[in-house]
This record gives structure tokens, C-alpha cells and sequence, in this order.
């Protein structure tokens, strides 16, 4: 698929599936770093019902170490044209300008950036002169708790929409993430959820993303392989407070929680 081509969700969710080529990611390093083993995933993900997948080369993981841009296309370049060729739309989930740039060279058309800009100066301009997609995620170096998270949830928005508008990124492009996880205690992640429709005030499409962190398993008291219903529990909620993207490792069973939601949202005749 071509950059131009790839249009956000009109009509309901969609379900961007994981694909960690990692051997640290918190939930699933090491289980896809091999190219052969990475594909195959990818195709059960499409097979499962995945709109879009968000492949990266570096764990973002709390506590992880970063990597070299050498190492972390090292363990893309193997892979990425070989999954971008199954023809669902690729995203790449990285933070380093030079990394987005040869993913969009070779087809993704979407920039998953954790730091929502920020990190890379070069960043905005290189996703303006890719003409692709890019999601904007909210980032902190740590988690304070006396902070109004939402508050600068809003200020941290507005910036990287500025770096955005600034390269010439079209308004059509920018997706705002509010960063599940990433510098937030588990409160304040509770706090973004109840109040999660409050973020279309930016006026951007919004993405989702909870699979199997830390806020679902300190309330279920669950272990990574057991967060799945609490994980689709979050998404729906985000969903039905206007999250057009969730991003998901356990893919079937959020396709089937969005087909559900897209029967009711159309009050479908089951019969």
C-alpha cells in the first residue's frame, strides 16, 4: 500500500496488531526477532483481523536500554519489506528520524513516535516529506504523581501538533496518543481512561494502547498472559470514548470486541 492510499477509520475502530522484532519487549520480546518467525506472526495478525501493523525494533519497555540506530535496523531490515508486502498498512514504532525515514522508503505509512515528535528534531520533517500518517504519543522520563496528568497531557499535545503543523504535516495525517503507561503512575492511567473522550477537544483522531501493561495487571493481580480480558476491557472503554486505533497484541479477540461494537453502534438485525 502507498502512503497516499492509507485512510484513517471512518466507520469503526481498527485494530493495529503488535509485531515486536525485539529480543526485550516487555510482553513479547524475543518471540518474533527472528525474520522467518516475525512473518508468520504477521500473517496469523492478518488472518486474526488486524487493520494495521505497528512493527519496531527497539523496546520502549520501563526500564529498557535504548539501542544504537544500527541495532535497531539491523533487527527491521531483515523483516520489514517482507511484511510490508502482505499488503496491510505498516506502521513503524520508533522515535529515531533516520529509522522512520528508511521504513517509509520501503512502504509503512504510519510513524508510531512515543515521543510525539520530541525526541528527534528531524522527526516532523521527515513525515511531512514522506507524506505518511503519524501518531503523536504523550512521553514522560518518569511518573509524578502530583502531577495534573491530563493537563499535560494537553500542553505536550499542542506541542507536538505545532512540530507537526510547523514541517507541513497535514492535520489529516496527526494522530494524539495519550501514552498508556509511559510515565504515569496507575492512577493517573485511570485518570486518562474516565476522562478519555476529553482528548477530541484537540480535534485529532485518537489512538489507544493498554495491552497488557501494568494498569491491568496491578488490578486483576495478573501476570502478562493473563491481562487479555482486562486489556479488551480498557480498549472497549477507550473505543466507546472515541479511540479510533487500539493497539493490541491478542488481535482476534479485539477484531471480534470491534465488530461487536460496529453491530451495535448500527443497531444490526442479527437475524
Amino acid at each position: 500500500m502507498k502512503a497516499a492510499e492509507y485512510r484513517l477509520p471512518d466507520c469503526r475502530p481498527h485494530v493495529m496488531g503488535i509485531l515486536n522484532v525485539t529480543p526485550d519487549s516487555f510482553s513479547d520480546g524475543g518471540h518474533h526477532n527472528a525474520a522467518s518467525a516475525a512473518l508468520v506472526h504477521a500473517r496469523t495478525m492478518i488472518a486474526e483481523g488486524a487493520d494495521i501493523l505497528d512493527v519496531g525494533g527497539e523496546s520502549t519497555r520501563p526500564g529498557s536500554e535504548p539501542v544504537s540506530l544500527d541495532v535497531e535496523w539491523s533487527r527491521l531490515d531483515p523483516v520489514l519489506e517482507s511484511v510490508i508486502a502482505l499488503g496491510t498498512p505498516v506502521s513503524i514504532d520508533t522515535y529515531k528520524a533516520e529509522i522512520a525515514r528508511r521504513a517509509c522508503k520501503a512502504g509503512a505509512v504510519i510513524v508510531n513516535d512515543v515521543w510525539g515528535l520530541r525526541k528527534d528534531p528531524e522527526m516532523a520533517d521527515v513525515v511531512a516529506e514522506a507524506d505518511v500518517h503519524v501518531v503523536m504519543m504523550h512521553n514522560r522520563e518518569s511518573a509524578d504523581a502530583d502531577l495534573d496528568i491530563l493537563s499535560d497531557i494537553d500542553r505536550a499535545f499542542e506541542a507536538s501538533m505545532e512540530l507537526a503543523d510547523r514541517a507541513g504535516i497535514p492535520k489529516e495525517k496527526q494522530l494524539l496518543d495519550p501514552g498508556f503507561g509511559f510515565g504515569k503512575t496507575i492512577d493517573q492511567n485511570f485518570i486518562i481512561l474516565n476522562r478519555f473522550e476529553s482528548l477530541k477537544k484537540h480535534g485529532l483522531p485518537l489512538l489507544a494502547g493498554a495491552s497488557r501493561k501494568r494498569m491491568v495487571g496491578t488490578v486483576l493481580n495478573a501476570e502478562m498472559e493473563e491481562r487479555l480480558y482486562g486489556s479488551l476491557a480498557v480498549h472497549l472503554t477507550a473505543m466507546t470514548k472515541g479511540a479510533v486505533i487500539v493497539r493490541a497484541h491478542d488481535v482476534r479477540p479485539h477484531a471480534e470486541c470491534v465488530r461487536m461494537l460496529e453491530a451495535t453502534w448500527l443497531e444490526r438485525n442479527p437475524i
